[in-house]
């Protein structure tokens, strides 16, 4: 396996998006191995770290990223590709980034025309994604500030004012999303119901919490609720070929004018009253309820989350770059996993389900089926039969 000798860190240009993929703390592991680091002018300047401090940490700062593009064959940024980048890449470049490639089958036709190497970052932490921790850390106080009387919500404070009572609020979701919100909730005040399908989940909460409450997932118990309640944070990823809705237009037209609904796994299918906004302009208002639907939320606390979202993925990029693509995804399942083309083939399970495109499994395309393999358990429910026929 040929060492691989470059690296070179994006600039993210989504709208609204701060983040950057490694701080100049990883930069100086990366460039300690002997790899040369690249790094696009100003990618860390929103998240507090100058070009100044990467190239002390060894790095060598580029103008453009279209010379990253131009130049390198391993490269890395946090947001999907954008269209604007597609006629950047190259054939055989190797990309990691949150893909989300399930949902974007434009973005995914592009990945497998030009034969590149793609792994979806959001499918590679084996013990949750920092991202999810901010974004519902982040998110339950952007649902707290579009509240505010100044942006059309109730005005009501989260643990109140005086004898105001506190804001009540609906957590759907007990993963690491839902967790990171009950948290933010419960330390500012507020009265806080948490729903899942998993009952251990919730009692794991209580015991944590004591002053919470918890009730089942499902309509039955968010008709009964909803009414009453201030704020409604969605933490659920709802799967992507659902054909209903956990919460209809009728059940967000009985909560109260000036209520919130923040979505915070952004998914179209969970709410049917869902439109995906940006940090420009965060918040509309549907059946007289406020909503925040901006799709990367923890891009607004930049800082903490770059420092985060760096140290979790430094050691899939050390272990790619040293050890070669095939071995990393011997040693990690998580990486495997996440593998979601490999030239011109696809290769992530979910989006063959929901595209309905064929795909390989990525512990066969690498020629690694016969060694013994790190485990690791699906990133979702979705399956597929859909082969590449031999």
């Amino acid at each position: 396996m040929e060492k691989i000798s470059t690296f070179r860190v994006l600039k993210d240009i989504k709208n609204g998006e701060y983040r950057v993929v490694l701080t100049p703390d990883e930069v100086a592991e990366l460039t300690g191995d002997g790899t040369q680091v690249y790094v696009a002018k100003g990618a860390g300047y929103k998240a507090g770290f100058d070009d100044e401090d990467y190239a002390k940490a060894g790095a060598l700062i580029t103008e453009t990223n279209e010379e990253i593009w131009k130049k390198c064959d391993f490269v890395a940024k946090v947001k999907e590709i954008e269209p604007s980048e597609y006629d950047l890449i190259r054939e055989g470049q190797m990309i990691f980034c949150c893909i989300h490639p399930a949902a974007h089958p434009e973005e995914v036709s592009v990945l497998l025309d030009k034969k590149v190497i793609a792994i979806t970052a959001e499918d590679s932490h084996r013990y949750g994604s920092p991202n999810c921790e901010a974004a519902g850390k982040a998110g339950a106080f952007m649902g707290l500030w579009a509240m505010m009387s100044n942006h059309g919500g109730s005005g009501k404070f989260a643990n109140g004012v005086g004898p105001s009572e506190p804001v009540r609020a609906i957590v759907c979701g007990a993963g690491t999303v839902g967790r990171a919100a009950v948290d933010t909730l419960y330390r500012m005040g507020a009265h806080v119901m948490v729903s899942d399908v998993y009952q251990p989940a919730l009692d794991a909460l209580k015991e944590k919490y004591p002053d919470i409450e918890t009730m089942a997932a499902g309509k039955a118990a968010l008709e009964e609720k909803m009414p009453d309640a201030d704020l409604l944070l969605n933490c659920v990823r709802w799967p992507k070929d659902a054909t209903d809705y956990m919460i209809t237009r009728q059940m967000v037209a009985s909560m109260r004018r000036g209520s919130v609904i923040c979505d915070i796994s952004n998914d179209y299918g969970c709410i049917e009253t869902f439109r995906e906004t940006t940090h420009d302009d965060p918040i509309y208002t549907e059946e007289g309820v406020i909503h925040y639907c901006v799709n990367n939320i923890p891009g607004a606390i930049a800082g903490s989350t770059s420092v985060a979202y760096a140290k979790a993925l430094i050691g899939h990029f050390r272990s790619i770059i040293n050890d070669g693509l095939a071995e990393a995804c011997v040693k990690n399942g998580y990486l495997r996993r996440s593998l979601t083309c490999y030239k011109g083939y696809l290769t992530h399970e979910e989006t063959s389900g929901i595209q309905e495109r064929p795909w390989i499994r990525p512990e066969e395309i690498l020629g690694i089926a016969d060694r013994e393999l790190d485990p690791a358990p699906a990133a979702t429910t979705t399956r597929s039969e859909n082969y590449y026929q031999k």
